[in-house]
């Protein structure tokens, strides 16, 4: 349901975000979740730029959906630049020097949190807001800060599931058996026994943004690899050609592959990660990864038309549930009284502190 036209009323708010790389340059999960958060910023008027503060392929500033992106050749600026915003933003090994500009500037300063590390906690200590991506990632954000006293902890917390517009990727499945990123951490070497034990699939490595990448034996005919494919694109160059999408993950905070094939009802085997459990619900098929028998059990399942259209529904159904969230709408509005503190809107306040969680 949309917000009362009062929300998209307010003075623009200038919104910088200092960040190691960006879309499209820089195809990573969690890149993707900042971008999708971002664009409906833009959306509500507001001017959002990002600030790499690592060399790309890119050299020249762009604009990506209404957000404009400073490459790290042309980003000498930011330091000066972020002394005229009224927010600030960050996540992974920027956000030291982001909170450290913002409290001597006195400027609110949001950290997104995208894993349970020590060491993410600890720098996002005293964060205006803190937005975690998922429930069991704040679970233990709160664990964290439990041990610290009050001044430690951020003053405010919001859980945003990476956000997937189900219509953006929405396709007609294919016929593949596929790994999106092959490091060994994702499960490349695995994807590739897997292959060998089940001639019957054709399966699909997609090469990732980043990590070491294992190829397949050259004798396996039924493996094909596919270069690293920006987020944009993944519908038309990965999911369209998806049967079942595989997960072997050591470590996914969330899963955000998984829950864009489920708009597509493509059913998901994946390792059972905390994020993965909490991200495909009852519509997940759980193995362990160091179980290569539990994946070719769950293939040979799916080659029954009849199991792979059940597990279909419950993946369409678990995207609809997820696509019916207000995290954005919750999102805007929290980032928007931050930055609204000197000039208050009472109603926006009001439904803000509906949703966000003060530390205590």
């Amino acid at each position: 349901m949309p917000f009362p036209a009062p929300f998209t009323q307010a003075p623009s708010l200038s919104i910088a975000a200092r960040v190691y790389g960006y879309p499209p340059a820089h195809n990573a999960g969690s890149e993707w979740m900042l971008h999708s958060m971002l664009r409906p910023l833009v959306e509500r008027g507001h001017r959002v730029t990002v600030w790499l503060s690592h060399p790309g392929s890119i050299e020249k500033s762009y604009e990506i959906d209404g957000v404009c992106v400073i490459p790290y050749q042309e980003g000498t600026d930011f330091a000066a630049a972020a002394q005229k915003a009224d927010v600030l933003l960050s996540h992974y090994e920027n956000v030291p020097l982001v909170t450290g500009l913002a409290q001597a500037r006195q400027i609110p300063v949001v950290v997104i949190c995208h894993d349970n590390f020590a060491t993410t906690f600890h720098n996002a200590a005293g964060a205006d807001l803190l937005v975690y991506n998922s429930e069991w990632i704040r679970r233990d954000g709160e664990i964290f800060y439990a041990r610290y006293p009050q001044e430690f902890l951020p003053r405010s917390t919001l859980v945003v599931r990476p956000p997937v517009i189900a219509d953006h990727y929405r396709t007609q499945p294919g016929d593949c058996a596929t790994l999106v990123n092959l490091n060994p951490d994702k499960g490349g070497d695995l994807f590739w026994q897997i292959a060998a034990w089940t001639p019957d699939w054709h399966f699909l490595g997609v090469r990732g943004a980043y990590g070491q990448q294992i190829l397949p034996p050259p004798r396996l005919a039924n493996c094909e690899v596919a270069e690293s494919v920006p987020g944009s694109d993944m519908r038309g160059h990965v999911y369209s050609r998806s049967r079942v999408i595989l997960m072997p993950s050591l470590y996914e905070s969330w899963g955000r592959v998984a829950v864009e094939a489920f708009a597509s009802g493509i059913p998901v085997i994946a390792h059972p990660t905390p994020g993965l459990v909490e991200s495909l619900g009852e519509a997940g098929i759980f193995a362990y990864r160091d179980d290569v028998n539990a994946w070719i059990h769950a293939l040979m399942v799916l080659r029954d038309p009849r199991n792979w259209a059940a597990a279909s529904r419950r993946a369409k159904a678990r995207s609809d549930e997820l696509t019916k969230n207000l995290d954005l709408d919750i999102w805007c509005d929290a980032v928007e009284s931050l930055g609204d503190a000197r000039r208050p809107t009472p109603l926006r306040a009001a439904v803000s502190a509906r949703h966000l969680r003060p530390s205590s």
